[in-house]
């Protein structure tokens, strides 16, 4: 039986119930909206905050047994009782205040989560399913991505990056498939479930202004008096994924990764918040670089309170870590993503910032520092402290990912591409501009310290290109060829684009009609590939007519499709993902 997923118009209570119907929720013509209307499904009553009226209304599916997660306050002393009453009463005034004021379109659930953005339930696996076509039979293992899935229905602002991580996996064998979808159990997650509300405030949608200073004030406050943990991280991990020491890792940069474990018949485990053999003390960024030649991973850390604001860190093959190297910047900045080369690490030192102080004057802490000053930091690998580096100027340079970088000995140059995307908060503050994310070249050289940029794409095909890849055995080194989302219309994914790096040259898939998909995952075909392009790109796909979910896997060559697995629920549009192979998964740590 496949579940459906129906939220409660207790703001907190999410239903997961089982109907003879797939799990589709919400379709097409019921698009998530503000309501406060009376619902005929069971109520359900708390004594918190969280009975205060549902923001979001999802369509009504058959709920003949809910499974709720019910408040666990039994281990609470009476001061703690009392306490909790008292905290929930403050906050229930916070959000009387919240909901007098609108929000803005990138807080707003009902924009954030709407369509095929909006959350499913956990799956457990799904074996067998139906393929049209043939999966090549060098895919053989399984394909996960990650994705942003609120467990609880938002109770004031929320930003698509707030949800809980959940990661979905397609297991392939010997041309059959089967599917599973899990909720990453961190920390979080697991506390609020026990609280059955969602207490850790929200890094983007909540935390703004006078009322995100209240609702930080709140929630340290529960912490001081044994409500809740926050010592043991308050990240979501639903950003990223890597296969590195013989683990899964699902990361967001707000936190240590956590290690996941795929069964042997494909489901998913959260083994727990991984720091390396206590070797990590600091959060970890979300995309971090395994080198294809050396097998060494290398990432960052960066922190918004207090200095060092970033650090760099790298893990040998067996997972031994570097010291850290303290990178000095003068202000804390927004950092999702960086490059590696062969011998080097390329650190982006960008306008949009963090600035606390700016919520005592009731703004958003996530800025566009228009007097700033783009610039690249180039870092050898080996580095031991940050004397080494070398600062290139970029001017107007935003660039949310980096696809890779390389070196160009014969013109001193290190070589970077990227998607630099206009205006640069535009993911986090609302403005009336229209967003473009253009595909570039970067070229900073490291004896003049001056920079150039082009365009890659002539203006005349000129599209939005954003989430994608190259072949990850040629990262760090020159590549021909690139494969990106094509984010049009925004955000929405029609489609994936190869690009010819030196040429410009674009050769598009389009998934067609009302379908949309996510990151292109390139998969390289094996040992015996003969060329760049020599593999397949796999994504997921959804019909907004059909409201039916697949994943589709591409010729990387030719850009024909090849296989067609049909998913047994929805997949919603998720951000990163990879894929381990079967060898791989049976030495799993």
């Amino acid at each position: 039986m496949a579940s459906s997923y129906v939220l409660s118009p207790n703001a907190a209570k999410l239903n997961l119930s089982f109907a003879p119907s797939d799990l589709y929720a919400p379709s097409p013509s019921s698009s998530v909206s503000y309501t406060n209307t009376k619902s005929r499904r069971r109520k359900f009553s708390t004594n918190s905050v969280t009975d205060s009226p549902a923001l979001l209304n999802f369509p009504n599916y058959p709920s003949p047994k809910p499974i709720v997660p019910q408040k666990d306050t039994s281990h609470w002393n009476p001061l703690q009782r009392a306490a909790s009453a008292a905290f929930d009463f403050a906050e229930a005034a916070l959000l009387s205040r919240e909901r007098s004021q609108p929000l803005p379109k990138t807080v707003d659930p009902r924009h954030q989560i709407s369509g095929n953005y909006a959350p499913v339930p956990e799956q457990s696996v799904k074996p067998s399913l139906s393929v049209t076509g043939k999966i090549p039979d060098c895919i053989d293992g399984v394909y996960l991505r990650n994705g942003a899935n609120p467990l609880f229905e938002p109770v004031s602002g929320h930003h698509l990056f707030d949800g809980d991580g959940m990661v979905h996996a397609v297991k392939i064998s010997n041309g059959d498939a089967s599917y599973s979808c899990r909720f990453t159990e961190t920390e979080r997650l697991v506390q609020e479930k026990r609280l059955g509300s969602p207490i850790f405030p929200k890094a983007i949608g909540e935390l703004h202004g006078h009322s995100g200073i209240a609702r930080l004030m709140l929630f340290y406050a529960r912490g001081l008096f044994g409500l809740l943990n926050h010592r043991n991280g308050t990240g979501v991990a639903n950003a990223g994924l890597v296969y590195f020491h013989d683990r899964l890792l699902a990361m967001s940069e707000d936190d240590l990764p956590y290690q996941v474990r795929v069964t042997d018949d494909g489901d998913l485990e959260t083994v727990g918040r991984f720091d390396f053999e206590g070797q990590l003390n600091s959060a970890m960024i979300a995309h971090p670089k395994i080198d294809p030649e050396t097998k060494e991973l290398f990432a960052l850390s960066y922190d918004v309170v207090k200095k060092p604001y970033l650090k760099y860190f790298r893990f040998s093959p067996e997972g031994e870590k570097s010291p850290d190297v303290e990178i000095p910047l003068a202000s804390t900045t927004m950092m999702h993503d960086f490059a590696i080369t062969e011998n080097f690490v390329v650190i982006p030192d960008q306008q949009v910032v963090f600035k606390l102080s700016d919520m005592f004057l009731g703004k958003s802490p996530v800025k566009y520092d228009g007097e700033k000053v783009s610039r690249f930091g180039i870092l050898p690998k080996n580095a031991v402290d940050a004397s080494e580096m070398v600062w290139v100027e970029s001017p107007e340079t935003f660039c949310f990912h980096l696809w890779n970088a390389w070196e160009s000995p014969e013109t001193d140059e290190v070589v970077v591409i990227g998607s630099c995307m206009t205006p640069a908060d535009s993911i986090f503050n609302e403005c009336d501009e229209q967003l473009n994310s253009v595909l570039s070249e970067i070229r900073l050289n490291l004896k003049t310290g001056k920079s150039t940029r082009r365009t890659i794409i002539p203006g005349s095909v000129q599209m939005n290109l954003e989430a994608g890849m190259v072949n990850r055995n040629f990262l760090g080194r020159k590549t021909r060829y690139a494969y990106l989302a094509i984010a049009e219309p925004w955000p929405k994914v029609s489609g994936f684009a190869k690009v010819d790096l030196s040429t410009g040259e674009v050769k598009n898939h389009f998934y067609g009609g009302k379908k949309y998909g996510g990151e292109p995952f390139f998969l390289p075909r094996g040992l015996e590939s003969n060329g760049e392009d020599d593999g397949y790109i796999m994504s997921f796909v959804h019909d907004e007519e059909g409201w039916k979910s697949e994943l589709q896997i591409v010729n990387a060559v030719t850009l024909e499709l090849e296989a067609t697995v049909k998913l047994p629920s929805r997949v919603p549009y998720g951000f990163h993902g990879t894929f381990v192979n079967s060898a791989d998964l049976l030495n799993q740590a």
